[in-house]
This record gives structure tokens, sequence and C-alpha cells, in this order.
């Protein structure tokens, strides 16, 4: 990395890190219109493709348990209502526009009443107030869900958000019947450290090492959860591009937009290839480097 490169890379990758700590939206499902899985095709590597996926297309003709859903042979979900945790702005939010728009009915725990009104407004989408910091906040908000998102990130006050917010629904999930979870947090984040320079490592250490504690909570301990962890680079508030990717090389690094991550989360979540794996999300067409190895969902 230049030097121009490496400071543009801490501007973008601090992003990252500060996304978003309002501990906004844990969403649900209609019972009534749970999918069981989604044609060969619609799901795919690349950002992008899901504009056009709402769930009366998906299959809803099996009833799903925890051994059946493991056997569906493209998407793992039917699940009847998913949460997701941050939603109300960056890359939470573009996943409840996304959810919203796949006809999703969605539920959002947010921390102010102007994100609640704005969310309330999108087709689906009821919003209650809370913080994410407590854990009887986020065991509310997920109540009844069995799918879960979390995108939550903090600032130079609120980092703890990264490690006690996500703690609260990772140790929690399980025991209100959370069946299937999605944790974004960074590339630089646990064995991925080695992907950023020093000095943008530097820049974001306090973010990344509570991000990475949370990683770990879920890595060592809940071994038997359906997870997947996502890192996504460097991010950028611009349209999709649909060339983002999601790869297992711990190394990758670069930019990405928020469009193009919240639709790679939508399309890990019901991805049973996913299950259990670590993945970064960047997007090759905003590099000069050599494009890593893409994951097929």
């Amino acid at each position: 990395f230049g030097k121009m490169h490496s400071r543009g890379l801490i501007v973008a990758m601090c992003a990252v890190a500060a996304e978003a700590f309002s501990p906004s939206s844990f969403m649900g499902l209609r019972t009534s219109s749970v999918p069981a899985a989604v044609s060969k095709g619609n799901v795919v590597g690349g950002g992008a493709g899901l504009s056009g996926l709402r769930m009366q297309d998906l299959d809803k003709g099996n009833d799903l348990t925890a051994v059946g859903r493991r056997n569906l042979e493209d998407l793992e979900g039917k699940w009847s209502k998913v949460g997701v945790l941050g939603g109300s702005k960056g890359v939470g939010k573009e996943i409840v526009k996304l959810l919203s728009g796949m006809g999703v009915e969605v539920k959002a725990l947010v921390r102010s009443e102007e994100a609640k009104k704005e969310l309330d407004a999108m087709p689906g989408v009821s919003a209650m107030i809370g913080d994410a910091l407590e854990a009887t906040d986020v065991c509310s908000a997920l109540n009844g869900c069995d799918a879960a998102i979390s995108t939550l990130g903090g600032n130079q006050e609120t980092q703890k958000v990264d490690y006690t917010g996500n703690m609260n629904m990772i140790e929690n999930a399980g025991i209100i019947g959370v069946t299937r979870m999605i944790l974004v947090t960074s590339v630089g984040t646990g064995d991925s450290k080695e992907a950023l320079p020093d000095s943008a490592y530097t820049a974001m250490e306090s973010f990344l090492t509570q991000k990475t504690k949370a990683e770990n909570l879920l890595l060592k301990y809940y071994t038997n959860t359906d997870y997947t962890i996502i890192r996504p680079g460097g991010l950028k508030s611009e349209p999709a591009t649909g060339k983002a990717i999601l790869t297992e090389d711990k190394k990758a690094a670069g930019s990405v937009t928020r469009e193009d991550v919240a639709d790679l989360c939508i399309q890990a979540l019901y991805s049973k290839s996913a299950s259990q794996k670590v993945l970064t999300c960047v997007d090759p067409s905003q590099s000069d480097k050599d494009a890593p190895e893409a994951f097929s969902l």
C-alpha cells in the first residue's frame, strides 16, 4: 500500500468499524409466508442478486425442522421471522430495505423516535425503541424470531456495542429460538488482521478488538450455532455495482458498497453452503489487485 492508498483505506475501513451504533433493527417474517427454498439460480455469488426476489416466489410447501432445514438443496431457509440488529443506517438499513422489498415483515429495534418513524414507513416494517446494550431489549426484539442479522458497530464513545451488543444477541439467540445468525464485523478482525496495513489496523484497533471478541464468542462457545460471519472491506455509500463477492481468503481487502454488502448478507442468510463460514466481502472491480477466489453461495 502506498501512503495515499493506505490513508484512503483507513478512512473507508473506519466507516466499517463505526457502522451504525443504533441497535436498530430486529425484524420478523410473517409466519404465514414462510419460505422453504429458492429455486437454483436465484442466489449467486455476486452482489445485487436479490432485487427481483419476493417471499411469494419461495417454495412454501415444506415444513422445516432442525434436521430438515439442512437437507434443503439450495436455501436453508424458511424462517418465519428474521431479526436485524443495527438497521437504522448503513449496511443494516440496506438490509431492512431489501427484506422489505422481498415482502418480508420486519420488526426493528431502534434507539430514537426518528429512526422508528423512518423504518415504520417501509412496507411490512414495524419498529420498537430499545437498546442493544440491554440484554432484555435484545431478547424482547428477538422473541419469536428464528433468524437474526447483526451489523452493530460503535463510535469512539459507544464502541463497546461492537462486543456487548453482539454478545447480547449471540448468548440469547438460541434460548429464544433463533436458528440462523449472520454476524457482520470487518476486515481486520480475527485471522484477517494481516489483510490491513499496520497503519490502518492501528487506527481501528479499539473497534477491531471488540469485534474480534464477538467473533470469538460465537466461534469458540457456540459451535453448534448455524452462523455466518461476514467481514466487509472499506464501506462506500454508492450504488451497488453487483460485482462484490464473498471469499474465504483471509488476506483479501479493499472497498465495497453498503448496498452490495447488504445484498450478499441476505444471500448468505439463505445459503446452505455459507453455514458456519467466516467470509470476507470485497468488490474486485474497486481494486487493481488480482481478485480473490469467490465463495460460491
